[in-house]
């Protein structure tokens, strides 16, 4: 003890003073933490952009054509949701209204309808100091709670919404952590259970491996446009029993990446099973606006579980998420979101709201963007024609984007997409042949992350590999965004189909 007192001692006259916080002393948890989307690929896909201002574009060492110049002049990033980015224009009354909530000034102004200047004096009544800059209580404003159980109301055909139900957020995402954080309990073989749908959207994988809780993989049905099979989580959860304590199912409704919609018959099976096997129900809702595929419609968990009536709709505990980074809006910078609890237990609904108020309150400009979406111009409104002709478009647009992405992919030789219902993504299966598998695993590569960097580095588009959502041994995919501009995503898709049969034919 001594001897190494003495070491430290002689370690700090030298300056060697060693780090408080290392690699090895971490916490564990946050070391297993894995985001895809923003992952490696990514971190590569800054790396070429950097590159590529500066003139001179060089590969990671794994990878042939060192020093090479590259035959593109922009790294597309196809890898997140981030529609604006994109390109896609702001819904104008959104960003009026916002304009005049920041600077009040603004309401003397001519340039600004008379119903925005009324929402943005409404909205700021709402705020402490009449201020977007000032906290609100933690649940949210409470005006913008009301206007979202409305939302929710008309949304379910007049099913009642309680607004002390309703909890804004810093987007769907904080929401959806803060109720998992409520579900995580248990050492050992009694740890907290939550089935999640493979192939998944990583923010769950993600939480559940910081709070040390178990993820139980439920597959959802490729062969049948990712369908959701009741007897594929009675697997899961049967085998989960041998090692944790299932605790949560959630379903991601439209799929992210998988862009299929629920019917309502698999959403009644699915709270029927929740309901027999005592499993609290998380419905993360946050592509409900985003429905293209003749033939299918959102269909919202909590009317469902409504009209099923007794014993459902009284008992069954759910909590679901929407969110005003996707839909037609797209305003994944002002994080904006909300979850409502039904049936939550009330001692553990205030649990809930002391969690939430550690971090104070969501982003205010996030709440008041919220509340536009959720009640948005009437149709007596002067800003009612523009609104209606600009949502239309956009979602229009994407409904055309993911036709022609299905179309595309489908007519490329070892290829396979299927249907874009919903959602801005698709997740295509690639055949890779043996020969790419085995190089991949001599660079100790996923075998779809080495296809996607040598689809990065030759061609400049950014994708998600397969693994990094989950997906059957043995097979590959990619989660790429529906988001570009149309003609843009066309050269897009035939560039990725040319690339994949050249990489095909090096491998073969």
């Amino acid at each position: 003890m001594a001897s190494s007192t003495g070491d430290r001692s002689q370690a700090v006259r030298h300056g060697l003073r060693a780090k408080v916080l290392t690699l090895d002393g971490m916490n564990p948890r946050v070391r297993r933490v894995e985001y895809a989307v923003r992952g490696p690929i990514v971190q590569r896909a800054l790396e070429l952009e950097q590159e590529l201002r500066q003139g001179t574009v060089s590969l990671p060492a794994p990878l042939p054509s060192q020093g090479v110049k590259k035959p593109f002049t922009e790294v597309i990033r196809a890898n997140i949701g981030d529609a604006q980015a994109m390109g896609q224009r702001p819904i104008t009354f959104l960003r009026q209204v916002l304009a005049l909530c920041v600077n009040p000034d603004l309401l003397s102004s001519p340039n600004f309808p008379d119903d925005a200047k009324k929402r943005a004096e409404r909205i700021l009544q709402a705020c402490g100091g009449h201020s977007l800059g000032a906290y609100s209580v933690s649940s949210g404003i409470q005006l913008i709670r009301e206007d979202v159980a409305r939302y929710i109301e008309r949304r379910d055909g007049g099913i009642p919404a309680d607004p002390n139900n309703v909890f804004l957020s810093t987007g769907a995402s904080d929401a959806i952590v803060t109720v998992l954080k409520l579900l995580v309990a248990g050492e050992g073989h009694t740890r907290t259970g939550v089935l999640i749908p493979i192939p998944q959207y990583p923010l769950y994988s993600a939480t559940l491996a910081e709070l040390g809780a178990v993820q139980v993989d439920y597959y959802l049905d490729e062969e049948r446009a990712w369908a959701l099979d009741v007897a594929e989580l009675h697997r899961a959860l049967g085998q989960a029993r041998d090692h944790c304590r299932p605790r949560a199912l959630c379903v991601i409704n439209p799929g992210n990446p998988t862009g299929q919609v629920q019917t309502r018959e698999c959403i009644e099976a699915v709270i029927r099973f929740a309901f027999e096997e005592r499993l609290f129900l998380l419905a993360d809702e946050v592509y409900q606006d985003n429905v293209y595929a003749a033939g299918s419609q959102f269909h919202s968990f909590k009317k469902v579980l409504m009209e099923m009536g007794p014993p459902y709709a009284g008992q069954q505990e759910l909590a679901s998420f929407h969110s005003t980074s996707k839909g037609y809006m797209g305003e994944c910078g002002f994080r904006g979101g909300y979850v409502e609890v039904v049936n939550m237990d009330a001692a553990v609904q205030q649990q809930m709201l002391k969690l939430m108020s550690v971090r104070l309150c969501p982003p205010v400009p996030g709440q008041a963007l919220l509340d536009l979406v959720v009640s948005p111009p009437a149709p007596t409104d002067p800003s009612f024609a523009q609104f209606q002709a600009e949502k239309q478009a956009v979602l229009a647009e994407l409904a055309a984007k993911a036709k022609l992405t299905e179309q595309v992919f489908n007519e490329a030789p070892g290829i396979s997409c299927n249907p874009v219902q919903g959602a801005m993504y698709s997740f295509p299966r690639v055949q890779l042949p043996p020969r790419a598998v085995e190089r991949a695993q001599e660079l100790g590569l996923a075998p779809d992350m080495f296809f996607c960097l040598r689809l990065l580095e030759e061609t400049g588009i950014c994708v998600v590999p397969g693994s990094g959502f989950g997906q059957r041994e043995g097979t590959y995919h990619f989660r790429m965004t529906i988001l570009p501009p149309l003609e843009k995503l066309r050269l897009l898709l035939e560039k990725l189909s040319r690339f994949h049969a050249k990489f095909t034919l090096e491998y073969s």
